[in-house]
């Protein structure tokens, strides 16, 4: 079995219906897949989006899809860890992202990543080394790097070891290293230019 998984709030700029689609075309160019595929999207509606959970399901109905595609409650943050190494793949297709602590996560739990590469997911995702970065979001270009990397287990299993090694670089501490030395950068330059100024 593949499992491919999307987890996040269930809004348009998340990206789902783009996962949707390129799950519909994936099966529809690559039939032999779909008894061996389970896709599990994870996560609830947020804010003025209340219908999108519903909006999805049925575009899942229409799709023909629903025997691949299950949608699942929010996971408990001590539950995510085992959804996230169940998986083969985990899906971030949004359309913007500050950072991307989804991706970061999955990775730290030694599951490649594909996302759009778009904001911090660039930052977040090392393409080729820990994941794939998608240009643009055609659910026929993420049907084709899905595939190719469920027909590729020992890329994926190449991706998973640098999914780890890359989530490695993140952290708590890292980040407040990173946070002091711009400080600093800003604060030396500063300095400079008030010298040469005065």
């Amino acid at each position: 079995t593949h499992v491919i998984t999307f987890v996040g709030r269930i809004q348009p700029h998340k990206g789902p219906e783009i996962f949707i689609r390129a799950i519909a075309e994936m099966i529809s160019h690559s039939p032999h897949l779909r008894p061996k595929l389970r896709v599990f999207i994870i996560g609830g509606a947020s804010g003025i989006n209340g219908s999108e959970v519903e909006r999805l399901k049925e575009l899942v109905n229409w799709l023909n899809i629903a025997d691949v595609i299950s949608f699942l409650p929010p996971v408990p943050r001590t539950e995510l860890p085992n959804w996230y190494r169940a998986a083969d793949l985990v899906c971030v297709p949004s359309y913007s992202e500050s950072f991307g602590l989804v991706a970061l996560e999955a990775q730290a739990c030694g599951t490649p990543v594909v996302a759009t590469a778009v904001g911090g997911l660039r930052t977040a995702v090392a393409d080729g080394i820990s994941g794939v970065l998608v240009d643009g979001h055609d659910p026929r270009a993420w049907s084709s790097v899905l595939a190719r990397l469920l027909q590729e287990p020992q890329r994926r299993i190449l991706l998973s070891m640098g999914a780890i090694e890359h989530a490695s670089h993140f952290g708590w501490d890292a980040t407040a290293r990173g946070t002091l030395d711009i400080y600093d950068q800003v604060i030396t330059e500063a300095a400079r230019a008030a010298k040469s100024i005065g």
